[in-house]
């Protein structure tokens, strides 16, 4: 064993349960989810093979063979074939779905051909005995001549003998029974040019070689060695798509031998099994979408109706906090940051909490229990229409959740084209970011009422900004997919998970740890800003803010009676004043029209760094101007134009809610835009036409409730 940690590679099939062994082995709470494309790039964790022996753990993509198809297939398929040149795997731990092995074997056939170290971790075996399927872990194991481990990562079952065989396996390295075995013997049936490779190349097997033939353009190769290889396929007319199909029939004749030996199957004509019959209601023409809006119904309603009860005590606890700090500290500027500076954006934070627990614990369901994978399905037509597929789905409904994730996850999209559309408008989806704005915006204006006793109005139109915004992305991709000039076939094939139990302990993971999220990344730009903004908003040009006291201190010495009213319109005045009163009322003019005053333009420009910065700087703008402790709502709802009209009326709040449904402002969604597509092109594409299309959606808006 070496002294550096050991490189294993997790691989395995999608829905084999990859991500749950993971998790189990590292202790880390990566997502889990029941449908492909959860993992999009290389995960890392550490993990304890023993006291003396650690090993890093890759947890890559789940890919169906050593032939790519999707960007994160390509993924596993360099570590794999030794080309990454930022991981190399040491041993590679394949896990095998028990209730599907047929198709499980294919993949790990592959890479016992390349003759490296590899163990099989078979998992999902109390679904094969349901479905009346054993598997002979043991012969499977002389038949393949690898390590074959049963593990349960659910119920930390196998975990213990696993780690074992991965250090006996290590230590040990290449067994010369691995070196004889050959699913698929290259050299044989391809005979010539897998031979003048291997001259190139000594070291790697045969099956290697036939790789490199069929994909040496993204091997780390020297010119030499491409042009040599490249002459190889000319002089013997190498076909690479012939040969990819002849060893797949091959590789399928030799895994039924193995299967009969070693696997016992139930008959094949049998009753329908419980997948299958809710399938047939489910994906039902009618009702199967009808059941789809009474989820997604029940989902957004819950979000109001649940987290209501935290939100309002977490709002009097701070409420109570600054009445007391007020009370008990001096006045003085280190007081005033506090209290209308860390605490108003502190505040700012918190209070959301509960929603976005609820918002991922509910999606982290759908996904676990397997309804995810449906909801692709049931979309496909409709997403053809508008130039996508069903597989954009995913990266669609994750995109409820966070952009960032999930146009990374668009890597699953084998269509070139169809994922390009699907990473410029997954950001109109509404992500979890937005929901601050969204909850507040919507309890200014929209009264708390509800329908036959349960039916929230505040819920029905959260879910109105929800489906609109879903809405709109799939007509802007309608729209946009004929400036596009990439033709490529398209096609849908989607593996259907069967259907499981939500795990809430990974329910409970994950709601605890997006809060997490939520409070330590986004949490540290909102108390950021919050603290320049307020610097901005209680200073500002030194004869300005002079004038200003001056002028209110000698107000209040010939009117003393009237201080308190004094305080208030000297607080509003300082605020205009300020640099931040400054920067709003400057860029008043451009925002005027959808019914904005300057105050929220502050919050526009501060929000680009991330969109729930706007309820943060909210807090602090009316903190830094009112001198009551008077809730956060209860303060933008009583905020008031020169003239004395109300800010937040019905056309202005529809308005501001449109504008952020829409536009970008969200500076880690073009960073990630950029690296996916490898262009600054299409961000700077995404940024345009969204800001143009919030702007103008949301003076529209204002015009029609005005």
């Amino acid at each position: 064993m070496p002294n550096s940690p050991l490189h294993i590679a997790l691989v395995g099939n999608p829905n084999s349960g990859k991500t749950s062994l993971f998790n189990a082995l590292t202790g880390l709470s990566q997502q889990v989810g029941n449908f492909p494309g959860v993992t999009v790039d290389k995960m890392l964790g550490k993990l304890s093979l023993n006291k003396e022996h650690k090993a890093l753990l890759i947890d890559l993509p789940g890919t169906y063979s050593l032939y790519p198809r999707r960007e994160d297939e390509w993924v596993a398929y360099k570590v794999l074939m030794g080309a990454d040149q930022e991981v190399k795997a040491d041993l590679v731990l394949l896990v095998a779905d028990a209730s599907n092995l047929k198709r499980n074997l294919l993949f790990c056939s592959q890479i016992i051909d390349l003759h490296i170290p590899v163990v099989m971790a078979l998992t999902m075996n109390d679904l094969a005995v349901k479905r009346d399927i054993y598997v002979d872990a043991a012969g499977l194991s002389k038949e393949l001549k690898i390590p074959v481990v049963v593990v349960n990562p659910r119920k930390n079952k196998g975990l213990t003998e696993l780690k074992k065989v991965l250090l006996e396996t290590a230590a040990a390295g290449i067994s010369p029974a691995i070196d004889d075995q050959h699913f698929y013997d290259a050299r044989t049936e391809v005979g010539a040019p897998v031979e003048e490779v291997k001259k190139l190349f000594p070291a790697i097997s045969d099956y290697a070689a036939l790789h490199y033939l069929i994909h040496h353009e993204s091997f780390p190769l020297s010119n030499h060695e491409q042009h040599a290889i490249e002459s190889i396929e000319k002089e013997f007319a190498f076909n690479p798509t012939k040969t990819q199909a002849e060893e797949i029939v091959n590789r399928y004749a030799h895994i039924r031998q193995v299967l009969k030996k070693h696997v016992s199957e139930p008959n094949p004509i049998e009753q329908k099994k419980f997948t299958e019959k809710l399938d047939n209601l489910l994906l039902h023409r009618t009702w199967g979408y009808l059941i789809l809006l009474v989820v997604l119904f029940l989902l957004f309603q819950s979000i109001f109706w649940v987290a209501q009860f935290p939100m309002d005590f977490i709002e009097w606890a701070f409420q109570q906090a600054g009445s007391w700090l007020s009370v008990q500290l001096p006045q003085a500027w280190w007081s005033d940051l506090l209290i209308n500076g860390f605490l108003a954006g502190l505040s700012g934070i918190l209070v959301f909490i509960p929603q976005i627990m609820i918002l991922f614990g509910l999606i982290t369901m759908l996904e676990d229990s397997g309804y995810m994978a449906r909801i692709g399905f049931l979309s496909d037509k409709m997403m053809r229409k508008a130039g996508l597929n069903g597989k954009s789905v995913m990266p669609l409904i994750s995109g409820f959740a966070c952009a960032v994730p999930a146009i990374m996850s668009a890597r699953a999209i084998e269509n070139k084209k169809e994922r390009l559309l699907t990473i410029l408008v997954t950001p109109l989806v509404s992500c979890s970011a937005r929901l601050p704005v969204y909850t507040i915006l919507i309890s200014l204006v929209i009264d708390n009422k509800y329908y036959f006793g349960f039916l929230s109005l505040q819920g029905l139109v959260m879910m109105g900004l929800y489906l609109g915004s879903g809405m709109m992305a799939l007509l802007m991709s309608y729209l946009i997919k004929s400036f596009i000039k990439i033709k490529e076939k398209s096609f849908f094939i989607l593996e259907l998970p069967i259907y499981r139990p939500p795990r809430w302990k990974n329910v409970l993971v994950t709601m605890i740890g997006k809060a997490r999220i939520f409070v330590t990344d986004a949490g540290r730009i909102i108390m950021m800003i919050s603290l320049i903004l307020w610097f901005l908003s209680s200073f500002g040009p030194g004869k300005e803010i002079a004038t200003v006291n001056a002028k209110y201190e000698q107000l209040i010495k010939e009117s003393p009676a009237s201080e308190s009213q004094l305080n208030k319109q000297w607080s509003t005045e300082k605020l205009q004043h300020s640099y931040a009163g400054h920067l709003g009322q400057t860029i008043e003019p451009l925002i005027a029209p959808l019914g904005y005053d300057w105050k929220i333009g502050i919050a526009l420009i501060t929000s680009f760094a991330a969109r729930e910065v706007f309820v943060g700087t909210m807090a602090t703008l009316y903190s830094v101007e009112e001198t009551d402790n008077n809730s956060l709502r209860e303060k933008m709802a009583a905020a008031k134009h020169p003239d004395g009209s109300k800010v937040y009326t019905l056309p202005a709040a529809f308005s501001l809610l449109i504008f952020y449904m829409l536009a970008m402002q969200c500076m880690s969604t073009l960073a990630v835009v950029k690296r996916e597509t490898k262009s600054w092109k299409w961000p700077l594409f995404q940024l345009g036409f969204m800001t143009v299309l919030a702007y103008g959606m949301s003076w529209l808006v204002y015009q029609l409730f005005s």
